[in-house]
């Protein structure tokens, strides 16, 4: 058993763990074993996990590690709520980096990144005003963002879109990380206007439609 995991006291309130298709980001359509963790600071219009604000079970860091080792890939997402809001979250990556596994975090951009071991890949929003969480953004935590890390702008509006478009200029995103996904608000963009725009700009960014949504209907824990 890894030294991160020593003491029965360490442990995470989960509100599920599973075994699905990615639905976002670099690795969409990989088999992924997801850890949702439970509780976020903060109340995103668009949220489509709220069921993971309140509620969840504690578990010990050995047994999530231990059904993380049960399912047959090599891909984990650490996602929430929000997984920085739980100190514990950072053995647990690193215990499975250590283990071999290619860990991703979703994270809010809200709190501190700069614990995070750098061997995870960060998929980090910035939120945007239709968000109704903008003032939230620790602009502060684009000093710690790595080469293969990603940043990910959900977009309401086209006024999102202009905000997203100014803050990839101002952080010079698409040369600091890997990828930078803009994300229709579903329900709110049509993901051809979020395309035409992208295309009208020469924008160097990925369009990310959620792949989850389209297969199942973003049931939970599918």
């Amino acid at each position: 058993m890894s030294g991160q995991l020593a003491g029965a006291a360490q442990s995470l309130r989960i509100t599920e763990l599973f075994f699905s298709l990615q639905g976002e980001a670099r690795t969409v359509g990989r088999p992924t074993t997801f850890v949702r963790l439970t509780g976020c600071p903060l109340r995103c219009g668009y949220c489509d996990t709220a069921y993971a604000f309140t509620g969840g079970s504690t578990m010990s860091l050995a047994a999530i590690r231990a059904q993380v080792h049960a399912h047959p890939t090599r891909f984990v997402t650490i996602t929430g709520g929000e997984p920085l809001a739980q100190p514990n979250v950072h053995a647990l990556m690193t215990t499975l980096c250590d283990d071999g596994f290619a860990v991703s975090l979703e994270t809010s951009g809200a709190l501190d990144v700069a614990q995070v071991d750098a061997r995870v890949s960060k998929v980090m929003d910035f939120k945007t005003p239709g968000s109704g969480e903008v003032g939230r953004n620790r602009f502060a935590n684009v000093a710690h963002l790595n080469a293969h890390d990603q940043v990910k702008f959900v977009i309401c509006d086209n006024a999102d879109y202009q905000w997203a478009r100014a803050r990839c200029a101002e952080f010079d995103l698409t040369r600091l990380v890997e990828d930078v996904l803009f994300s229709p608000a579903w329900g709110q963009v049509e993901p051809a206007d979020l395309a035409a725009w992208i295309l009208a700009d020469g924008l160097d960014v990925r369009l990310q439609i959620q792949l989850h949504k389209l297969l199942w209907n973003d049931e939970p824990g599918r």
